[in-house]
């Protein structure tokens, strides 16, 4: 933690705790290039058996997995279908253009929610004038959402009709652990949905650095050339991959208290008078609404206060809630805002 700050700007920016620190300095290496790391190998493992897929690679971030996935699943000239607050789409700076050769077409989802409804019409025909409708990328949960979440069986239509279109489905899982302590779903049907998988353990789960992509065999074992391409090749990357370890054995179901933590923020939120709306809270991101052209007025006045968070938009701020913000800070923090 800042020592000036209580630190609502991301769920990034959580330090190693010390059983964390403990697991790293203490797991077993060797040159992973050379498929010689055991602990990569045990995480790596540990999340395709969590999930229900074949195989895993371990990457240095959300980002290197979607854009390793896209191009597995892509041809240049072929056409990315997701919602157009996606990350994938807003966050990683061209890359589908740049990596991949293909274009995008986005939809308006509610809260960045996609739907079999609104995905069907805009997956195109064999046309010698159009791009190939080949792929359908999820977020869960959606950043720009509020921390919104898919439901299974929500993805469960989806994917049929991806199937029968043939498209394959690829989920930005970047806070997927959020949404299954949301949801109550269990992580290993997801493997019944999803031709690749991202998920993140950088952000709410505590770790570091780092992200796996799961998927089959054949995808992952043409995924780790790729990623080897992108330069994300790593040697004695165990003592990162022994966090991520860490972070499922530990940091999971606690998930639950960020949740709880956002919800207690977002009902101080609503009482504000600077405050026109709240999103609705599901997880651990609250996004709130205010005048248009006054949300980086309302930032520096809560950072000058000792709350720091950032603008999603002219008029709207967002807070996330993690495992570095305690009980305590949360008071903390309701008192800082009720009274700016």
């Amino acid at each position: 933690m800042n020592n000036r700050f209580l630190d609502f700007r991301s769920d990034t920016v959580t330090k190693p705790s010390a059983g964390m620190l403990d697991a790293m300095m203490n797991a077993k290496v060797g040159d992973d290039v050379f498929g010689e790391d055991e602990t990569v190998h045990a995480l790596e493992t540990k999340l395709a058996s969590t999930f229900n897929m074949e195989a895993g690679l371990f990457c240095p971030s959300g980002t290197m997995t979607n854009q390793i996935a896209i191009k597995c699943f892509t041809q240049p000239m072929d056409e990315v279908i997701c919602d157009q607050t996606a990350h994938v789409y807003r966050y990683e700076i061209g890359g589908i253009a740049y990596h991949s050769g293909a274009s995008v077409r986005l939809l308006y989802g509610e809260r960045g929610i996609l739907t079999p409804e609104l995905i069907e019409p805009e997956i195109n025909e064999d046309n010698i004038h159009y791009p190939n409708s080949s792929l359908v990328v999820l977020e869960n949960t959606v950043n720009k959402g509020g921390g919104s979440c898919y439901t299974l069986s929500q993805i469960a239509p989806i994917h049929h009709l991806c199937n029968i279109k043939g498209l394959k489905l690829h989920l930005d899982g970047a806070r997927i652990f959020n949404a299954l302590v949301a949801t109550g779903d269990e992580a290993g049907e997801y493997g019944k949905y999803f031709d690749g998988i991202s998920v993140c353990l950088s952000k709410g789960l505590g770790a570091p650095v780092g992200s796996v992509l799961l998927g089959s065999k054949q995808m992952i074992h043409k995924a780790r050339k790729i990623r080897k391409a992108f330069g994300g090749g790593m040697r004695q990357a165990g003592f990162l991959a022994a966090a991520g370890i860490y972070a499922l054995n530990h940091h999971v179901t606690r998930l639950k208290d960020d949740h709880a933590h956002a919800q207690a923020l977002a009902n101080a939120l609503a009482m504000a008078k600077y405050v026109k709306s709240v999103m609705p809270v599901e997880t651990n991101i609250v996004v709130f609404e205010v005048e248009k052209g006054s949300a980086e007025k309302i930032v520096h006045q809560l950072k000058e206060k000792g709350l720091h968070c950032n603008t999603t938009s002219a008029s709207t701020i967002r807070l996330v809630t993690h495992l570095d913000l305690s009980a305590e800070m949360i008071d903390q923090a309701i008192e800082i805002i009720l009274h700016l």
